[in-house]
This record gives C-alpha cells, structure tokens and sequence, in this order.
C-alpha cells in the first residue's frame, strides 16, 4: 500500500510524496515516487516526478506521513493543471507565508 507523506528536506521546501513503505528504524534512505511540491507542481530539480526516489536519511529533518483523512484534504498532482479548492478560511490565520520561510532558512 503506498502511503502519502511530507518530506522535510533540510535547506529546501517540503515535498510531497508516496512511500512506497513506511521508514524502519534501520533504514538509511527513504524511498518515495510521485514527488511534488505542496501545491502539486513539479519540483525544478527533478526531471520526471514519477520516477522512484532515494533520500539519505542525513538529508532530511523529518518526514510527515498523512493519515487517511489528512492525505485526502491535500491536493494532488494533476495532468488538466485545474485550479485546487481554496483553503478554508479558518485555517488560513495557522498558515505560514512560504516567503518568510525562506528569509528564516536565508538567515
């Protein structure tokens, strides 16, 4: 079963992506396909998002694997390029400007 997750790059934005397994505890990488930004564009970096990808352990802050019900409310890649549903009004006061982030990591 695959299982949606957040990669947590170090010095680089978040990405979306399928595990192909959950981590083990004697894991040296993580293995994940479908790579995309959270906005579901193709990150510049890579040349086909589908292709499998092997992240050493030492490269990433963490990883966030979505339940069921969190992995449905993210939006998903798509071919057509469809605009996503805008975010509910109270969730966009917890929302952090990906901006400001950025300054933070520059700094």
């Amino acid at each position: 079963m695959i299982q949606k997750a957040i990669v947590h790059i170090q010095g680089d934005q978040p990405m979306l992506a399928d595990l192909l397994a959950l981590p083990q505890p004697g894991d040296a990488s993580l293995v994940c396909t479908n790579l995309r930004s959270l906005d579901g564009r193709k990150p510049v970096f890579i040349e086909h998002s589908g292709s499998t990808f092997v992240f050493p352990y030492q490269h990433i802050r963490f990883v966030e694997i979505l339940g069921e019900d969190a992995s449905a409310a993210r939006p998903s890649a798509t071919s057509s390029g469809a605009a996503q549903p805008a975010p509910d009004p109270g969730e966009a006061d917890l929302e952090i400007d990906e901006d400001f982030l950025r300054r933070i990591r520059e700094a």
